[in-house]
């Protein structure tokens, strides 16, 4: 009885539900099918679990060294039964061939299949060639053995100091090359690297915390600047800024034109080529140029002014758009036309738009006598808190990343997963930047004047004063937004992330079932919540919120 006591009443009804949950995905075949499709179980994947759970044991014993090495409480004897297990996991991951198929699954997830010849082509799931293969043996026989010998020598720092303090060099050394190591490998295997027997969970999982975290991170950066102080000085500077970028927007905008013409007969097609500003194309197309047709022109697009005027002779078009220079004499001119090439065009509208903002914020900042990055911050949460999570997903995803990839030459080209969590993280930043702020803002003021009075300055103040006794304040909230976020995640799918929810939409248009995969997608959201509810509890009853 003590423990049904203990447990909430909500998660009790889902207890007394469970064993008729079981039952059904038990017996029921399409049940299983859409579990097995929307946990995103490839196949073949059951050959990769005993190497992850080889490497998890090994690395989460390892980083559990440090963990018990550092509690203020000292713990051998769980940090010798750590060592122990650690000891025994890399022997296994040395001496046997378990981690193998889980690594070569790894290394054949995380390449090209189009592009990489690691991969045999037009293979599902993805196996690595016998070249490939054989390169990873060749790792492996390299990176195990010294895998193993860091374990050794970091357990002999750390259990071969005698009764010397538990604080000793050498025992320091050795828990953090153990911790160190086994905590990347760690941090690797669980939100990094493919996991074959669960890619739909995974997915959902670490674009739900990577987005929690940074949010977390954006959310403190909305705090700190709506902290800064006014001073007479931060206006002129700010103005500075803003005349500044006021000039460099001048300098590209006023940059040479470039002679454009339209040349040839206009009732057929119109060649354009390659870096013409697109401005040029839309009036071309359109008819927005004088004496242009009324109806809209086809277009065709060619490498260079050289080939589009070969397809002029072969009658392919009737008339193209190039540069004044690359014009033969004599050829008839539709329209004649200076114009600014794209880049320092783009670059110039940016720059103004820089400008205008930066001089908003330092009117505002100046009228107010508040600090225009504050300004600036109290916008952005205001704004955002404002706009719906999926078109902030869809802009972020769409149009704001293509236009990164185009201003920097296709360098920065996001995957759709980093695309969809910058764009959760954003949405959410907004919220977790309030419930910073009134945890901030529940301290009272007098203890910031103590410490204050005792020699502490602000970065002191807030790292040992503040922060501490708002993040007791903030933690249930701050567990509805992991909830929330976690949800949230769903939304991902809209720019074909694979997730829990893609999959299941993809399972449901193959298989025409009308209830099994929507019953699976929201069983399985239900116990990933409740998961994350119960941490959240669990921190609660670690810092006593309840009863502080």
């Amino acid at each position: 009885m003590s423990f049904l006591r203990s447990v909430r009443p909500s998660n009790l009804i889902i207890l007394t539900a469970l064993p008729f949950i079981i039952y059904l995905f038990m017996s029921s075949g399409d049940y299983q099918r859409s579990l097995r499709a929307i946990l995103g179980v490839e196949n073949g994947s059951s050959a990769f679990v005993p190497g992850f759970l080889a490497l998890l044991i090994a690395f989460a014993s390892g980083a559990a060294i440090l963990v018990f090495s550092r509690t203020k409480a000292s713990r051998p004897r769980l940090a010798l039964a750590a060592a122990l297990l650690h000891l025994a996991a890399a022997a296994v991951v040395l001496l046997s061939d378990l981690v193998h198929p889980y690594l070569a699954s790894v290394v054949a997830n995380a390449v090209d299949p189009f592009k990489s010849d690691l991969v045999v082509k037009a293979v599902s799931p993805r196996q690595l060639t016998e070249a490939a293969e054989l390169t990873l043996r060749n790792a492996e026989a390299v990176l195990l053995p010294v895998y193993f010998a860091v374990t050794l020598f970091g357990l002999a720092l750390f259990f071969g100091t005698g009764k010397r303090s538990p604080e000793s060099f050498m025992r320091r050394a050795g828990a953090w090359s153990i911790g160190l190591v086994n905590g990347s490998g760690l941090l690797f295997i669980l939100f990094f690297a493919h996991i074959a027997f669960a890619a739909g969970v995974a997915t959902t999982v670490r674009a739900a915390i990577a987005a929690y975290i940074l949010a977390a991170f954006m959310g403190l950066v909305w705090v700190g600047l709506l902290q800064l102080h006014y001073k007479p000085r931060t206006s002129s500077i700010f103005a500075l800024a803003t005349l500044a970028l006021a000039l460099v927007s001048a300098w590209f905008l006023l940059q040479p034109r470039t002679a454009f013409v339209l040349a040839g007969r206009p009732e057929g097609k119109v060649a354009v080529v390659s870096n013409t500003p697109s401005g040029l194309i839309s009036a071309v197309r359109f008819g927005q140029y004088p004496d242009a047709p009324g109806e809209e022109a086809a277009l065709r697009t060619y490498l260079g002014p050289a080939e589009a005027l070969a397809a002029m002779e072969k009658n392919e078009v009737t008339a193209a758009l190039l540069p004044a220079a690359a014009v033969p004499e004599g050829a008839p001119h539709l329209w004649e036309t200076l114009t600014l090439n794209d880049r320092d065009r783009a670059a110039g509208i940016t720059f103004a738009v820089l400008a205008i903002i930066l001089g908003l914020l330092t009117f505002g900042g100046y009228l107010h006598r508040r600090h225009p990055l504050a300004i600036g911050s109290e916008f952005v949460v205001d704004t955002i808190r404002g706009i719906p999570m999926l078109v902030i997903v869809l802009y972020v995803g769409l149009p704001l990343s293509g236009a990164l990839k185009d201003a920097t030459q296709g360098v920065l080209d996001p995957p759709n997963l980093m695309r969809g969590i910058v764009a959760m993280a954003l949405a959410y930043s907004a919220y977790l930047a309030e419930i910073f702020r009134s945890g901030i803002n529940a301290i009272p003021t007098g203890q910031v004047e103590a410490a204050r009075s005792i020699g502490l300055n602000r970065w002191q103040t807030a790292r040992l004063v503040i922060l501490p006794q708002a993040f007791r304040i903030i933690i249930p909230p701050l567990g509805n937004e992991l909830i929330a976020i976690l949800k949230d995640t769903s939304l991902l799918s809209i720019l074909s992330i694979r997730d829990i929810t893609q999959r299941m939409r993809e399972f449901q248009s193959a298989s025409f079932l009308p209830f099994a995969p929507y019953n699976s997608a929201a069983i399985f959201y239900i116990f990933l919540t409740l998961a994350a509810a119960s941490l959240v509890n669990m921190i609660e009853r670690k810092y006593d919120i309840k009863h502080r």
